[in-house]
């Protein structure tokens, strides 16, 4: 961090106007934090890969939980809950006919293994999803499903949305209609020789077919070859394996508030990471963001009138439920912390990757409010605009908090790249930009300082004959 809070100007009593602490914080951020640089890089370099409910990803956790302590967080504690792991193992993949070659795949989360001596068939391409869906029942008796759907590169990453199902669903599809495995071309953005893991979807306790993620080059070859009137066969190799009985965890951290301290505005990112690179971008950097947006908080003179609390989520990228019903991290905390949810004012997530802030959007509530009209003025300077729609798509591990009844606020980054290394193995440290890390610990100490010291109410409060459970949104 920098040498002391005093050299960025941050001597503010509690008389002094939000908007003016607001812009303190700002400025101190862009200034350059060294805690969210040097929290991202330790985490990804001691660390490395986290997948879920790894030996890794629990020593990140003890990790983090000591680190939020020594830099001065309150209430520190890790709460587990069960999950089956998920090991990669080895695998591979070659072309077998027309000619042989070597392809370039990725095992996607929860597959299961492949036969010990693996397996082999002839390729049926499908252009989409909605294609696949198509198919006769029985028509891919013995055949190996491909589905070649490109990914559109967008700024807000709606792309990802658009081509998402063919890998939560197409292992469904193709089983169901004979598939021996599934196929299908990276979801991401970019033509490089790395493929894109990511999980898939149970069906009755199990993803049904061994799936596989292509790299962009390689479904492009395989798309030319049958192209060219030549059939495709695919010889696929895999190792892949579950732990039952293993565990994840929640890390949750409290700058308490000073006068309604039961009153909470959560900030949420993911610390388990995929197994093929270190995790830095996705989601390193989002638990980098929101610890050192909390520690500038933290360090002024007088805390905020509520509580701000930092939730590092474990089993994101792996989010099956352990007993079937839901249990990673966003249900785990929600879950154990029900009670309080009728007290939590806000929730946000940071799990995009480093990428600068473009704009904020706040609940429907507020977004004509002072507050926001105040936000705006400070943030407009760092080039965050608000938003013309209420927050969407609000990240996984704060979903089911904001299904409860929890409103929510957004900070989107900048998603042109995100998904050119997302999932891959060139998720490394050396992608983060560190300037655009600072904008974002800005925009949010900025925001979360003006939620957190308000009275503003971001949803209706239940009538006196309302029940008080959290309403579902």
């Amino acid at each position: 961090m920098l040498a002391s809070l005093a050299a960025t100007g941050l001597r503010a009593a509690p008389a002094t106007a939000p908007d003016t602490v607001a812009a303190q914080l700002r400025d101190a951020a862009m200034a350059g934090h060294d805690i969210a640089w040097s929290w991202v890089s330790e985490l990804s370099t001691r660390f490395g890969p986290r997948p879920a409910g790894s030996v890794n990803e629990q020593q990140a956790a003890a990790w983090a939980a000591t680190k939020l302590k020594s830099l001065g967080f309150e209430n520190v504690h890790i709460e587990s809950f069960p999950i089956t792991a998920w090991v990669r193992g080895s695998e591979s993949a070659q072309l077998t006919a027309p000619s042989t070659q070597p392809l370039v795949i990725a095992a996607l989360g929860e597959s299961p293994p492949t036969p010990g001596s693996g397996l082999e068939g002839d390729v049926v391409i499908f252009p989409t999803l909605t294609d696949l869906k198509a198919a006769a029942p029985g028509s891919l008796n013995g055949k190996i499903a491909l589905v070649t759907q490109r990914m559109v590169r967008a700024q807000d990453g709606a792309g990802y949305g658009a081509a998402v199902p063919a890998r939560t669903d197409g292992p469904k599809e193709a089983a169901q209609r004979g598939a021996i495995a599934f196929l299908l071309r990276s979801v991401g953005t970019d033509s490089h020789r790395l493929a894109h893991t990511g999980t898939t979807r149970y069906v009755d306790g199990g993803v049904p077919v061994p799936a596989f993620a292509l790299s962009a080059p390689d479904a492009d070859q395989i798309e030319r070859i049958a192209a060219l009137g030549q059939t495709v066969r695919v010889r696929l190799f895999s190792t892949a394996s579950y732990l039952p009985d293993a565990h994840s965890q929640n890390v949750i951290a409290d700058v308490r508030g000073r006068e309604r301290p039961q009153e909470v505005v959560l900030l949420g990112a993911h610390l388990d990471s995929w197994d093929q690179g270190t995790g830095a971008i996705d989601d390193g950097a989002g638990t980098a963001i929101i610890t050192a947006a909390a520690k500038l908080i933290r360090d002024l003179p007088h805390r905020p009138r509520r509580t701000v609390r930092v939730v590092l989520f474990g089993s994101e990228e792996i989010a099956q439920p352990t007993p079937p019903g839901g249990a990673f991290g966003g249900h785990s905390y929600a879950t154990n912390h029900q009670a309080e949810l009728a007290d939590h004012m806000l929730a946000g997530e940071s799990d995009f990757g480093t990428d600068r802030v473009y704009s904020f959007a706040l609940p429907a509530t507020v977004t004509q409010s002072e507050l926001a009209k105040t936000l705006l003025r400070i943030l407009t300077p760092i080039g965050v605009l608000a938003s013309e729609r209420a927050p969407e798509d609000v990240g996984t591990d704060i979903g089911p908090t904001v299904e409860a009844g929890v409103p929510a606020f957004q900070l989107s980054q900048d998603g042109m790249h995100y998904f050119d290394i997302h999932h891959t193995a060139d998720d490394t440290l050396d992608k983060v930009d560190r300037a655009a890390l600072d904008q974002n610990v800005a925009a949010w100490a900025a925001l979360i300082w003006l939620a957190a010291d308000s009275d503003v109410d971001f949803r209706p409060r239940p009538s006196p004959s309302a029940t008080g459970v959290p309403q579902s949104r």
